[in-house]
């Protein structure tokens, strides 16, 4: 029997994701939006033609959401140009995803979409 349970932070990921990708499937073959969650680490990312290569797919990744399961929170990061991730500023934590979302949208200091 297959398990059927619904995770609902990868609701919320997919819902919010979802919201972001553009509707055109031309503009899509452009810029268009994933993630990756493995039940604590959720990756969200643009998916864009390779500059160097166009017929190539790369994964840019924006934000990383990670569950301390230990604390019951949610602790937001955000991706230097160095290439690292930083826990994001001020407003890092929180027990509920929905509020980790609300601030990747506000985005009021351009860390996730420039």
């Amino acid at each position: 029997m297959k398990n059927t349970t619904i995770d609902i932070n990868e609701s919320t990921l997919k819902k919010y994701v979802e919201s972001l990708r553009p509707d055109n499937p031309e503009i899509r073959a452009q810029l268009d939006f994933g993630y990756s969650y493995d039940g604590k680490v959720a990756l969200l990312y643009e998916i864009r033609p390779d500059w160097n290569n166009p017929k190539e797919q790369q994964q840019i990744e924006f934000a990383k959401i990670r569950f301390y399961k230990s604390k019951q929170e949610w602790n937001l990061y955000w991706m230097r140009a160095s290439g690292k991730w930083e826990l994001y500023e001020p407003f890092p934590k929180s027990t509920h995803l929905e509020k980790i979302i609300q601030i990747i949208k506000e985005d009021k200091h351009h860390c996730f979409y420039g």
